[in-house]
């Protein structure tokens, strides 16, 4: 996943270890802000835009939950990691249910903070999508109005989906001719990501395939373990 220009508010009291992290994130590919306690952290937020919040939870002036609180009511979708050097199962609650995305305990192995914070910025663009209002599609010779959930080959009458046809087909659609990740579409429309409901899920996969199959352009692709691909071929490709 691109981590270039993904930026980062750092907020850690501890100037040693606050800088140390700053420059490893940042010879990571990422713009990290850091600021030293919580209350200068809160105005760092203020005035500009973070793709990512990092926020230690003991922090003079203000601590890391009050923190996360002020920020959460500015933006309710910013994603938040608290570090800590307390492994408290009270903290950890508290954490989360003032929206924390996920939580590490110090010391831990940077990598590890690495891999999380990629993890969750995949997700958050991934939802981004799904979230899109968009309901109309040209699909080769289809076009799908997901609001009505009809599906019209060229001039022919529309094909009216089910709810999960439909909603499966407009996913595909909105990640037409790229990765539309497997757990997502579970998630998103079943609800859970489970071994019966990924097989559900292949079945839907199966109908549409069928409905599709007027249009040798069009086409859903399996990628193993990891999702589907609705691929568009051009005429030029064909």
């Amino acid at each position: 996943m691109e981590t270039v220009n993904k930026k980062i508010l750092l907020v850690e009291d501890d100037p040693n270890f606050g800088t140390v992290l700053k420059d490893y994130l940042s010879m990571n590919d990422f713009d990290v802000v850091l600021a030293k306690n919580g209350m200068e952290g809160y105005e760092k937020f203020r005035k500009d835009n973070y793709d990512l919040c990092i926020l230690d939870v003991m922090m003079p002036y203000k601590d890391g939950f009050t923190l996360a609180k002020e920020i959460r009511e500015k933006n309710e979708n910013v994603p938040i990691i608290f570090l800590t050097a307390k492994t408290m199962k009270e903290d950890v609650l508290k954490g989360y249910k003032v929206g924390a995305d996920d939580y590490l305990n110090k010391p831990f192995d940077s990598e590890v903070l690495l891999m999380k914070i990629r993890a969750i910025l995949q997700r958050k663009s991934t939802e981004t999508v799904a979230d899109s209002k968009q309901f109309e599609f040209q699909i080769g010779d289809f076009h799908l109005n997901s609001k009505l959930r009809f599906l019209t080959f060229k001039d022919e009458e529309p094909i009216k989906l089910s709810p999960k046809e439909n909603e499966l087909l407009r996913l595909l659609a909105l990640y037409e001719n790229d990765l539309m990740p497997r757990e997502l579409a579970l998630t998103k429309i079943w609800r859970d990501d489970n071994y019966f409901t990924s097989r559900s899920m292949d079945v839907y996969i199966a109908k549409l395939r069928k409905y599709l199959k007027k249009d040798e352009n069009v086409e859903i692709l399996n990628i193993h373990g990891e999702g589907f691909r609705l691929v568009i071929k051009s005429e030029a490709d064909s």
